[in-house]
């Protein structure tokens, strides 16, 4: 037992532990998409977080090197798709490069958001659009914080997606 007074110090981090530690963060799984005149991107996101209420901020962290970045660099606009908890097999789909055949991005439906352009996927049960306000370069992902200018709801029953029931993880 410690002398009175006197604070234990925890040894020096170990790699493993922090990337365990990491990863016991809670996160969605969501898909963003972007679109800039007839370029389109989507990608799977799950570091996303609203920062705000009052303007409704939210902040997500985007990989560098994806087509989703750069393209949400240059138009300064995207849109979250909040999937539902039995979607894993739409987020899938947004593991690889983006490919749009008419209403179809990566196979799946969509309409183009009013406030942005950008591709809101039909099956998902909520869905906001953002105006990117500052950028955050560090690092291999850059956190893109946005306001949110549009949002719907198809269906409020449906739980959002959490990445740890999927069993796969990102971060540490």
């Amino acid at each position: 037992m410690p002398e009175r007074g006197v604070t234990r110090r925890l040894r020096a981090m170990d790699a493993q532990e922090k990337k365990v530690a990491l990863r016991a963060i809670t996160y969605g799984l969501y898909i963003m998409t972007a679109a800039h005149g007839s370029e389109y991107a989507g990608g799977g996101v799950n570091w996303l977080t609203q920062v705000s209420f009052e303007p409704p901020l939210v902040a997500a962290g985007v990989k560098v090197d994806s087509g989703l970045h750069a393209l949400i660099d240059q138009c300064g606009l995207f849109a979250v798709n909040v999937l539902a908890d039995d979607q894993l097999d739409v987020a899938k789909a947004f593991f690889r490069p983006t490919a749009v055949d008419g209403d179809r991005i990566n196979d799946h439906k969509f309409e183009r958001g009013v406030a942005t352009d950008a591709p809101i996927l039909e099956e998902v049960p909520y869905w906001f659009e953002c105006r990117v306000t500052d950028t955050i370069k560090r690092g291999d992902h850059t956190v893109f914080v946005a306001e949110v200018i549009g949002a719907g709801v198809r269906d409020a029953s449906r739980l959002p997606l959490n990445l740890r029931v999927t069993g796969m993880n990102y971060g540490g």
